[in-house]
């Protein structure tokens, strides 16, 4: 029983089971990053596979030979502590966080959309308007601003709606501007 969960588990290959895994963490913190927000937003049905598929595709690579229980549990160890420990470090440092995460891009501004971005962040704008419905707007000709988080995430910055209160306050600074004179 015992040697059905250790398997072919050695703990001197624990040492190069965390050289793996670190080596696979940060070598796809590196390629998501310069993939871009898109990926992290999981847009499209495409990237969503991508992603999945990309967990098993680095999967020998961080448990190597190794296919015993307490061999996988090792590496899981050594990825959930690798990832606190440079959250942590990212927590305490504001500048690394800021390279790790990289920045917001606007894809809209003053309620226009920004052609460039979308292209730079590969967002089409029928993608654009499928994410702001997906979140209760109707589409760019409802929104001011939106931002790409580097997340993946969309912060959007509604339109204002003029109301009867706006504008009655509106005429009023007019009428005493015209008075003053």
């Amino acid at each position: 029983m015992l040697d059905d969960l250790v398997g072919g588990f050695s703990w001197v290959d624990a040492g190069d089971k965390a050289i793996r895994t670190i080596a696979v963490y940060g070598a796809l913190l590196v390629l998501l990053r310069l993939a871009g927000k898109r990926q992290l937003a999981q847009l499209t049905t495409f990237d969503f596979v991508v992603l999945l598929l990309l967990s098993n595709v680095v999967q020998n690579a961080i448990i190597g030979p190794d296919d015993s229980l307490v061999g996988g549990l090792v590496g899981a160890g050594i990825l959930v502590a690798g990832n606190f420990l440079l959250v942590f470090f990212a927590f305490l440092n504001p500048r690394l966080e800021a390279d790790l995460r990289g920045r917001a891009t606007t894809l809209v501004a003053g309620g226009r959309v920004l052609r460039g971005a979308l292209r730079r962040e590969l967002v089409s704008r029928s993608e654009l308007d499928a994410a702001l419905r997906r979140q209760g707007y109707d589409g760019v000709r409802a929104v001011e601003e939106v931002m790409l988080e580097p997340e993946g995430t969309l912060a959007v910055t509604p339109k204002q709606h003029t109301t009867l209160a706006d504008v009655l306050a509106a005429l009023e600074r007019i009428e005493r501007r015209l008075e003053a004179r």
